[in-house]
């Protein structure tokens, strides 16, 4: 007798109060037909092969686990890529999926969520190993993006799952990890809030890293600016105090000063939806130089190189592996390229960059540009190509601010277009300023607020 034994498409299966990822539940089905062969009661026996299936509808998650009804604690999910004691670090990779060990501990970035008892309900998709801007994955499929699901627009990438968990509902606040945008290119496709931190702010000891020495963080999206500041209160201790007393100290929008950054290229729906948030928030705002704004361009460019060396320098035993993406290990591959002819020269300039942008705030108190230069592409019904990650890669505005190592809010604000209802402001400040951002985003709440109920009357 030949006996078939099937694993739960979840991911998931619940074993006397012990949580299980595909790859051990597998692995104990493979245990169980051997003790079965040993009885003499059947005569073979095989598992499924790993077949990943999302946790969730929407494709959100890689594992989830239902909040209790009863908890009024805030629920909290963890990017792949982050280690949550007890489960697999999959990075979204077929490969992890089924190689990969139960982490023996959590993330030193966990420590805080773990100390004020939220309710953690999963582990968030992403792009295979941080490595993807679209947000696609071919294994556990793509998060579907709420903010239009009939359009196939790319989540974003590569905390895709990320920010379709805070856009669905299905989180109040989610992590994500940014090493040239991952974090603010889903916030900006799906019409959330994302920050990325300030580098060396957050501890990255238990994140699968990409580029440690300079550009990797780790930070917190949610649907506004409140559950941000929430978020980033588990990841910095004191930040909530941080917060108010930047509230207090500048309350009003006429108090602060922010710099507009125009970028070649740019839809110009974006840009007058940018500069209508600004305006309706009521700030000074000065246009910056035409000057910075070509070392801007440079430094999207260097920050483009290093990020990609620096992803082959970490992770390049990976484009040897079975079961990783043939995109991924070409753009672990291209990293080697930009390793042996880019790279050096990015890294010098890098000092002259972080010292332009010092100039630049010592005149204004933040910088304001897109987050996107174009509205998010669709996705084809053939999925992930080598061309959407290429086309989200060019119009992505971040990871200048990446090499530099500041922080930046990135923002949904209105725009005007018939498929998508908002675009993304990004808002840059100095070093460890992320309780100034967020007061400045909520100053823009407070704008969008204000104008819809003159627009009513």
């Amino acid at each position: 007798m030949h006996v078939a034994l099937r694993v739960s498409r979840r991911g998931n299966v619940f074993d006397p109060g012990k949580l299980m990822n595909v790859a051990s539940c597998r692995h104990a089905v493979l245990g169980i037909c051997a003790v079965l062969g040993a009885t003499g009661l059947v005569t073979s026996c095989s598992a499924p092969p790993i077949r990943a299936a999302s946790a969730s509808a929407d494709r959100a998650f890689i594992e989830y686990w239902p909040p209790s009804n009863d908890n009024r604690a805030p629920r909290l999910a963890v990017k792949d890529l982050i280690d949550v004691k007890g489960t697999v670090t999959t990075g979204g990779s077929k490969y992890l999926t089924q190689n990969g060990r139960p982490a023996t501990r959590d993330a030193a970035c966990l420590a805080r969520a773990r100390e004020r008892g939220v309710q953690l309900v999963g582990k968030t998709n992403l792009g295979e190993l941080g490595l993807g801007v679209s947000g696609a994955n071919d294994f556990y499929g793509t998060p579907i993006n709420p903010m239009n699901p009939r359009a196939r627009f790319v989540p974003g990438g590569s905390s895709s799952g990320s920010a379709v968990a805070v856009a669905s509902g299905m989180a109040d606040i989610a992590l994500g990890t940014d090493t040239a945008g991952s974090i603010r290119i889903p916030a900006a496709c799906c019409g959330v809030a994302g920050l990325k931190t300030t580098f060396g702010l957050v501890p990255l000891r238990g994140v699968i890293p990409l580029s440690p020495k300079h550009l990797d963080t780790v930070g917190p999206l949610a649907k506004d600016i409140p559950r941000l500041a929430q978020g980033m209160d588990l990841l910095q201790a004191g930040f909530l105090e941080r917060y108010h007393q930047a509230a207090a100290e500048k309350p009003a929008a006429r108090d602060i000063t922010v710099g507009r950054l125009y970028v070649r290229g740019t839809d110009p729906a974006i840009d007058k939806a940018v500069d209508a948030a600004l305006q309706a928030a009521g700030f000074r705002v000065v246009r910056l130089s035409d000057d910075f704004a070509a070392k801007w361009e440079q430094a999207q460019d260097d920050g483009k190189r290093v990020a990609a060396a620096e992803s082959w320098i970490t992770d390049r035993d990976y484009a040897n592996r079975p079961g990783v993406n043939d995109l991924t290990k070409a753009a672990l591959r291209l990293g080697k390229l930009e390793y042996q002819t880019n790279y050096a020269d990015a890294i010098e300039r890098r000092p002259a960059w972080q010292s332009a942008l010092r100039n630049e705030f010592r005149k204004v108190d933040f910088i304001a540009t897109p987050t996107l230069l174009k509205l998010p592409p669709r996705i084809s019904h053939f999925g992930r190509s080598a061309l959407l990650e290429l086309h989200v890669f060019e119009i992505q505005n971040t990871v200048a601010v990446n090499l530099a190592g500041n922080p930046a809010l990135a923002m949904p604000v209105p725009v005007e277009n018939r498929l998508l209802p908002v675009t993304s402001l990004q808002l840059v400040g100095p070093p460890r300023s992320e309780a100034d951002l967020l007061q400045a985003g909520h100053l823009i709440e407070k704008g969008f607020a204000k104008s819809s109920t003159t627009a009513s009357r």
